[in-house]
């Protein structure tokens, strides 16, 4: 997708507030790699999608700066709760204030460690999980909380199309490229879920635990 289809795109969207435009600017002034912040298009789409649902847990694998998490709060019920999980603790210092200005603190927890350990842990079922962590890793994050999802549940994955890398044979050897390969293999082949691919940013997959 160019990138006039994708301002037309962001300009015919609910714009973002001026909470999450300061923590966008912020993570693009203060920190490597900002694109990998959701951005407005993703977040209204993670805030619909959760009015939509009405989870009342949430895993998010992969916090970064705290915007998707944010996005997602927003959009549950009262009872909703979210667990995020990042793996990078030089991160917390800058999260923290960010869910205190959004005055979100009592719908999200956020966990500092290695998501595969910190999910062993968390001794909850799931009803929504936003994936945006290690690539790499993917395979091995479904295999942990496909067990911890209620029936019905969703499950989405960030990233599955990888900058087009899914289909480029001569980026398939990079190991990031790989685990998103396996984890799109794993999903397309396990009869307990459905799913879709929707081409939005990097690509988006939403799988279903069927009940």
């Amino acid at each position: 997708m160019d990138a006039l289809m994708d301002s037309y795109i962001e300009n015919h969207t609910t714009p973002e507030d001026d909470l999450l435009y300061n923590l966008r600017r912020q993570t693009h002034l203060k920190l490597l790699r900002p694109r990998m912040v959701s951005g407005p298009v993703q977040g209204q789409l993670l805030t619909m999608l959760c009015r939509m649902i009405q989870p009342q847990r949430v895993l998010e694998i992969g916090t970064f700066t705290g915007y998707s998490a944010i996005c997602m709060a927003r959009g549950l019920g009262q009872n909703g709760h979210i667990d995020t999980i990042e793996r990078d603790d030089e991160l917390e210092g800058f999260i923290r204030p960010w869910f205190q200005k959004a005055k979100l603190e009592d719908k999200i927890t956020l966990h500092i460690g290695d998501a595969l350990h910190v999910v062993r842990t968390i001794n909850e079922k799931f009803d929504l999980v936003f994936m945006d962590g290690d690539k790499r890793e993917y395979p091995e994050y479904y295999e942990a909380i496909i067990k911890k999802m209620n029936a019905g549940g969703f499950i989405l994955a960030d990233n599955i199309l990888w900058n087009g890398k899914v289909v480029e044979d001569a980026d398939q050897a990079d190991d990031y490229t790989k685990g998103i390969l396996r984890f799109n293999t794993m999903v397309k082949e396990d009869a307990r879920v459905e799913q879709v691919i929707l081409p939005i940013r990097d690509g988006l997959m939403m799988i279903r635990v069927k009940p």
